[in-house]
């Protein structure tokens, strides 16, 4: 059975490209890039051209840039590392209710650890009120963490005007862009951002690999220790193959205009809502497909089918979507983003999925997926009454 993939905010398949440069790297450059020795001095060779390629797309400098093992290892350090070394500053940290569980779960530590954090309140469509955070930001702050781009109903944060806010603080601004990258524009300097966290198996990269930006002027202690790689902020032996695939997906992803990007996700979405318009099936938008959204989520209440009844329907019809965070498929708690944003007793919570596109899908992808959409709901919906 041919099987439709829309579920690209957990994961994307690997570019052709990355894996050819990782197959390469796997057998030309196998050597560790801290020997002194040639094949080590290539190793190196190639981690540093990888750093200089993801530095330039974030407008950092190639010594900001940390390879760790992924979105969740960077956002660990970075919160652990700020709350931990700048405590006898302040132990108030900003965060919000809508963040990742590496975010989210960290918080919930340093709350035991002492630390007051506050948690801002999002409105229906997941956008935080500037003015909470001006009010919640007092000379104690140490961190604000909010994310650029959310992975369960798309929403972005207007970056640029949070840094601007913060910059006015002693808080740093860490910004976890496991979603933003290769999704939205990024500029850590015209953004303030000083920490940043990214995933490589996000953006069409390997997974297991990621990226911490930290500014030149902080310097955090590492959440890793051992040997003296990544200038001590990182200890292990580098994944160069992967770290090579890494900057072949950057460089890919940069080249490609993102509101051109944003514009084919929005019609992708388009089929799917004309689709379930035409055959009159009850539907809600989680998070809204308008401005300050990213396109290639979209997250639907299908009035009075269950998520669990739905997605189980369209895994047997060959299409991969999910009910919210990969991350928390195995729980049976409710998605936490939809409770922020709905309220707990909110039947969006129970009735709903989220669809999201990757630049490999296609429009006759789309369409098979709405034509079958609708015929399970319909049936679904049939069978309830």
């Amino acid at each position: 059975m041919k099987q439709i993939y829309l579920d690209n905010a957990a994961t994307t398949p690997m570019s052709p490209k990355v894996i050819d440069v990782i197959t390469k790297e796997m057998k030309d450059d196998f050597g560790n890039a801290s020997s002194t020795y040639e094949l080590g001095r290539k190793a190196r060779h190639v981690i540093d051209q990888a750093r200089s390629k993801i530095a330039a797309a974030i407008n950092a400098k190639d010594n900001e840039i940390i390879f760790t093992s992924g979105g969740s290892e960077s956002n660990n350090t970075a919160i652990l590392g700020t709350a931990h070394s700048r405590q006898n500053e302040g132990k108030r940290i900003i965060t919000t209710k809508i963040e990742h569980p590496s975010v989210l779960n960290p918080m919930k530590k340093l709350e035991q650890e002492g630390f007051d954090v506050i948690y801002l309140d999002v409105d229906e469509h997941g956008h935080i009120a500037l003015n909470d955070l001006k009010k919640a930001l007092t000379p104690e702050t140490i961190l604000v963490s909010i994310m650029a781009v959310n992975n369960e109903v798309g929403t972005i944060n207007p970056l640029k005007e949070i840094g601007a806010i913060v910059a006015q603080s002693n808080a740093y601004f860490h910004v976890d862009a496991v979603q933003g990258l290769g999704n939205i524009d990024l500029d850590v300097k015209e953004m303030k951002i000083d920490l940043l966290s990214t995933s490589a198996h996000k953006i069409n990269g390997p997974k297991f690999l990621g990226f911490l930006y930290e500014n030149n002027q902080i310097k955090l202690p590492p959440l890793v220790y051992g040997g003296e790689q990544e200038t001590k902020r990182r200890a292990g032996t580098e994944n160069v193959p992967g770290i090579a695939g890494f900057g072949e997906a950057v460089t890919e992803i940069t080249a490609i205009d993102k509101n051109d990007l944003q514009n084919k996700y929005q019609k992708l979405q388009k089929i799917i809502l004309d689709k379930l318009t035409a055959e009159k099936i009850a539907y809600q938008i989680n998070g809204g497909v308008g401005e300050n959204v990213s396109h290639h989520v979209l997250n639907l209440r299908l009035n009075g089918v269950s998520t669990t009844v739905l997605q189980a329907n369209l895994d047997l019809a060959g299409f991969a979507v999910s009910g919210g965070s990969a991350c928390t498929a195995g729980s049976l708690e409710p998605s936490h983003v939809l409770i922020a944003c709905f309220g707990k007793d909110s039947p969006r919570i129970s009735e709903s999925i989220r669809i999201s596109f990757g630049r490999y899908n296609t429009e006759t992808e789309v369409e098979e997926f709405a034509e079958q959409l609708s015929k399970i709901v319909k049936k679904v919906q049939q069978r309830e009454n």
